[in-house]
């Protein structure tokens, strides 16, 4: 795993520094501790800072084929790369390092574009074909790794983060009105927008050429959709059988490294059966990591303790407590390099720190199986009102909501009658496009009424309900529910969110790398053969996993009711008043100068996280506190407070070689 960046001249015809590109990657030097390299040319430099993984003796990167015609640099593993390079070498290729990266390289030179179909991992890439002036992008799937972009005064600038794009000249550091707008409605931006003007993120499944005057994005993937008469024609056991076999080899696919791979270890269903799986066919000493909560409400302990027991694991964890949450909320937002809704990221910015500390730079997790095998609430909360929309007048329909979320229906401050009216369905509710997910959006939405008076005024009058919708397949309607809310939930929340701010941000920030198995496209390809009432049967959500698996765990674990992951929000900004830098970025003065929120609409929400403790606030008003004070982090470290103009650190030496192409920057010891 790595860290890439590039410019290319597009219309400027001023020869490119030879010292931009390692000031790029002097800035995501943590996504690559081990190496850096880069290679120049007057119009055209890139440069990758490594995390070795494989082939640790002969990896420097970029890497060229056997002419010098093209170049790579690579950000991710192609899990695959054995069996692929045996196809090459078949094919006439020869290899001079033991890389992935050189395999996908050779893949490209046979294949062109249509060789992203045949990779099998994770992935940001850049390739320089030198002889046609041409920069091909791409990105993996499910957008597992980042890839962001900006176009700026005749110049093409690329990189694994965007702090790096920030190194540019020209390129401004300003935050979007309309992406705050989408942030607090989505819990995030929608692609390709980012939270600053003018830099975009190549989407998921895409990749893009650059040269001379052209700039062409397409897609090569998507989350597939099988009609019924395309559907698994076989049992159910077969398709348990089939399960067993895809998840374990991707698994095993996943465990391929030149160091050793650790397993993060939650409690859950999904990172159990991981876990599991390792254990039973390839490690019997699997080292485990996991994170525990200084407040009860959150801790999973009990779980990952009986779990630790059953399979034997060499485990660790760390116990994280409001205080630290709160402390290292502003490493983390430079890290996610956006305003975020929730504090879950920053434990799994700890937990990751963990980990480095044992000296691990990988680690397997379960994400993606509550969106690909219906495990979220989400998926019932939207089953359940569709079936009370055929019946509005029912009342015993909307008693299974109470099921869902029985914490909620019991608060006092919260009537019953009250409840069903906030999740009332009408007929017509159930044919909207949106109909799974828009309830919440909505809900979300109201916290926009904090934003300032300029903020509002700015916005560009897209509504960003319309973009979702224009995004859909033509067919959509005519889906089944489950699908449509699949679609939402991975197109928007999985890609944009989990994998990056829970997910590859909050790794990387302490070079580690995660891998997922159960994002492997054929996994993914198979659940969407697979009827919905097998993955959601009834309210039983990832009903064939746990048929699938449940044997491998203990019966508590793999019955157990999902948990969804949550971090303190109220706990760990109770002492507002205390806390000088949090206080300070709430102030009037500091909300007024930045300009995204009212005053005096902010001042209010803060006074009622700064009365007793044991007054619950709301589910909004955590969000809206979080949101506001996350843009404040946001605009300060890198609107107002931006560093990265300066030289790169002095720890980072540059080697150029006699050719005057090729530049190697390593770092000492």
């Amino acid at each position: 795993m790595c860290g890439i960046a590039g410019v290319l001249n597009t219309l400027q015809h001023n020869p490119l520094s030879e010292q931009l590109v390692p000031r790029m990657l002097a800035m995501i030097q943590h996504r690559g501790p081990d190496a850096c390299g880069a290679y120049w040319s007057p119009d055209f430099a890139m440069g990758n800072a490594r995390l070795s993984i494989i082939g640790l003796a002969s990896g420097l990167q970029p890497i060229g084929n056997e002419d010098g015609s093209l170049w790579i640099v690579y950000n991710g593993e192609a899990f695959n790369y054995v069996e692929l390079k045996e196809e090459l070498v078949k094919a006439g290729h020869r290899f001079r390092t033991d890389t992935d990266t050189e395999v996908v390289l050779h893949l490209y030179e046979e294949y062109g574009p249509s060789c992203l179909e045949k990779i099998n991992g994770q992935f940001a890439l850049a390739i320089w074909d030198a002889g046609r002036r041409e920069l091909f992008l791409a990105r993996d799937r499910f957008g597992i790794r980042t890839l962001f972009y900006c176009e700026q005064g005749g110049r093409f600038s690329f990189a694994s983060e965007i702090k790096s794009l920030f190194v540019v000249p020209g390129v401004a550091r300003e935050i979007d009105p309309g992406a705050l707008d989408e942030i607090f409605t989505f819990w995030t931006t929608l692609p390709p927008r980012t939270v600053f003007k003018g830099v975009q993120q190549l989407l998921p499944g895409h990749y893009m050429t650059v040269g001379d005057g052209h700039v062409s994005q397409h897609r090569y993937w998507s989350l597939p959709y099988f009609n019924k008469f395309e559907r698994w024609d076989g049992s159910f056991t077969e398709a348990m059988e089939h399960l067993d076999a895809l998840l374990t080899d991707a698994v095993r696919l996943r465990l391929r490294a030149d160091v050793p791979v650790g397993a993060y270890l939650s409690g859950g269903l999904d990172s159990s059966i991981v876990t599991a799986l390792i254990t039973r066919h390839f490690n019997n000493r699997l080292k485990t990591f996991s994170m525990r909560f200084a407040e009860s409400a959150f801790d999973e302990s009990v779980f990952q303790d009986q779990l630790v027991k059953h399979l034997g694991t060499d485990h660790c964890s760390v116990v994280v407590s409001s205080d630290q949450i709160r402390e290292s909320l502003p490493a983390v937002i430079w890290h996610c390099e956006t305003p975020l809704l929730r504090t879950s990221p920053v434990p799994l910015y700890l937990l990751s720190r963990l980990v480095r500390e044992h000296r691990f730079k990988v680690v397997l997790t379960g994400e993606g199986a509550d969106e690909i095998f219906g495990g979220y609430n989400i998926f019932k909360e939207a089953k359940v009102r569709h079936f009370w929309g055929r019946q509005p007048d029912s009342t015993l329909r909307p008693r299974l909501l109470e099921k869902l979320y029985p914490y909620v229906f019991t608060n006092p401050s919260r009537g019953r009658a009250f409840l069903y009216q906030f999740f009332a369905t009408r007929p017509e509710d159930r044919s909207n496009l949106l109909f799974s997910h828009q309830l919440r959006w909505n809900n979300g939405r109201r916290n926009t009424a904090l934003f300032s008076d300029t903020l509002r005024s700015c916005l560009d009058g897209c509504d960003s309900y319309e973009r979702v919708a224009a995004g859909l397949p033509a067919d959509f309607l005519q889906r089944e529910l489950f699908s449509r809310t699949q679609t939402l939930e991975v197109g928007i929340f999985l890609s944009n969110y989990l994998l990056s701010s829970q997910g590859d941000r909050v790794a990387m920030a302490n070079s580690l790398e995660i891998r997922l198995p159960f994002l492997d496209y054929r996994v993914v390809e198979f659940a969407a053969r697979l009827p919905a009432h097998w993955k959601l049967h009834g309210l039983n959500e990832k009903y064939i996993l746990k048929k699938t698996f449940g044997g491998l765990l203990p019966g508590s674990i793999a019955q157990r009711p999902k948990q969804p992951y949550r971090a303190p929000i109220r706990e760990a900004f109770r002492n507002t008043v205390g806390d000088s830098w949090m206080a300070e970025l709430l102030s009037e003065a500091a909300i007024s100068r930045a300009g995204y929120f009212h005053p005096d609409r902010v001042a209010h929400l803060v006074s009622h996280f700064r009365k007793d403790p044991g007054v619950a606030a709301g589910e909004n008003q955590n969000m809206a506190l979080t949101g506001i004070l996350t843009t404040q982090l946001t605009h300060q470290l890198f609107v107002e407070d931006f560093h990265g103009l300066q030289a790169a650190p002095a720890t980072l030496k540059r080697l150029v070689r006699e050719d005057g192409r090729h530049i190697q920057v390593s770092h000492p010891g």
